[in-house]
């Protein structure tokens, strides 16, 4: 399987690192958090380490530790603007659940 970004979010990224200047993409990873125990957790990578496994899916780097692969594998991100809420959303077909606020989940 893979991580994929649909238009919107590769838009975003891809906007993200112009305006930071620097950056060779994005990574994905899971920590300890919440309600339901693991959250997403996003980041500008400017280099990639040795466990570490890329993806490239609409021009942009998605790089993702060999720890949290296991939790990630499979997922979509999308960047979503409803009224004045926005932000990346994750379609993750490995979450069994998720909190109320869509923060944290668990597999």
């Amino acid at each position: 399987m893979a991580i994929t970004l649909t238009d919107n979010a590769a838009k975003r990224v891809v906007d993200f690192l112009k305006n930071r200047g620097s950056g060779i993409g994005i990574r994905l990873s899971v920590q300890t958090t919440g309600c339901s125990g693991l959250g997403y957790n996003m980041e500008f990578v400017d280099n990639t380490n040795e466990d570490d496994t890329v993806f490239e899916d609409n021009g942009v780097k998605v790089i993702i530790d060999a720890k949290s692969f296991i939790y990630l594998d499979g997922t979509q991100v999308d960047y979503v603007k409803e009224g004045l809420n926005e932000g990346f959303e994750f379609n993750n077909p490995n979450a069994k659940a998720e909190c109320g606020c869509g923060e944290s989940f668990t597999v």
